[in-house]
């Protein structure tokens, strides 16, 4: 019997330094993209994907997060007496039924690997999802939902996976490619942030990744691995050792890192591009601002 992936885990306990001072008080995965948070756009991905089951990584100051997925009955009730029916219903979008989300607190900052950890009592014996909300993914079929149907044809961990250029290898979990069949990727490891030079790929692991239990299994040893934190990618590759496979998946999407501020906005700009109540005003304002700097020059 093929397994389904109902569960998606969500690391959101960073502390978003790199906003600050806006993260001072706002938790970075609500910062908006034209007018929807970061963590709307993974939310949206996910359930398109078939997920039933939404699990939140958290930390201290977090509850502005947690806010935002409960009902807002003062403000639907103003909706309905003004007759704003299509705010009314992008509102209640935004709504998790009593349930389907649940909260777990990441006491310590130990990496990615702990934070997926911290789910293992929700998780049980099934495969799951991990979506870092950072990484926007701009795609005609949700990014998540390419790769639960890769998972229903491989039952492998499935890693997303983009090239990068060979400078940015340092910065990311990389691929040993065992066999390149395409869209899918075969390997035989996985390197975390390999130094300059040395990276057996330029395949980089971007932030979704479908996993078995036993990768969870692998997380219980919590052993430190680069910048001493427990890194994900090391348990994942302590699966494949272990026999399990590994895949790496080349999706169809432009992904955007919205960690960084440039990335978030070339994500901010893309997607209000893409909107045709906008798209115009601000491709006008952009031609302005291009036109006129090519004159000063």
């Amino acid at each position: 019997m093929r397994s389904k992936v109902t569960k998606a885990i969500f690391p959101v306990a960073g502390l978003g330094t790199r906003f600050l001072p806006a993260t001072k008080s706002v938790p970075k995965e609500i910062m908006t993209l034209v007018d929807r948070p970061l963590v709307q756009y993974a939310i949206d991905e996910a359930r398109a994907a078939g997920i039933k089951e939404f699990i939140f990584i958290t930390s201290r100051g977090k509850g502005a997060l947690e806010d935002y997925f409960d009902y807002a009955p003062q403000l639907e009730a103003e909706l309905r007496r003004k007759g704003k029916d299509d705010l009314l219903e992008i509102l209640k979008s935004t709504n998790m039924d009593s349930g389907e989300v649940a909260y777990m607190r990441q006491h310590k900052p130990l990496g990615l690997g702990h934070a997926v950890w911290c789910a293992r009592r929700l998780i049980s014996n099934e495969p799951f999802a991990v979506i870092l909300p950072d990484d926007v993914i701009a795609a005609e079929k949700p990014c998540l939902a390419q790769m639960v149907e890769a998972f229903e044809e491989t039952q492998g961990n499935i890693v997303a996976a983009m090239e990068v250029p060979d400078a940015m290898t340092k910065s990311y979990g990389i691929l040993d490619i065992k066999e390149d069949m395409g869209s899918i990727v075969s390997t035989k490891g996985m390197v975390e942030k390999p130094a300059a030079g040395t990276a057996p790929s330029n395949l980089a692991v971007i932030g979704r990744y479908i996993l078995t239990p036993t990768v969870l299994q692998k997380l219980n040893r919590k052993q430190a691995g680069a910048g001493g934190e427990i890194q994900l990618t090391d348990a994942i590759d302590a699966a494949r050792e272990d026999g399990e496979e590994v895949y790496g998946f080349r999706f169809q999407g432009q992904r955007f890192d919205c960690g960084s501020k440039a990335g978030f906005l070339q994500a901010t700009v893309a997607f209000a591009l893409a909107r045709d109540d906008l798209r115009d005003e601000l491709w006008n304002y952009i031609s302005d601002v291009v036109h006129s700097e090519k004159a000063a020059q």
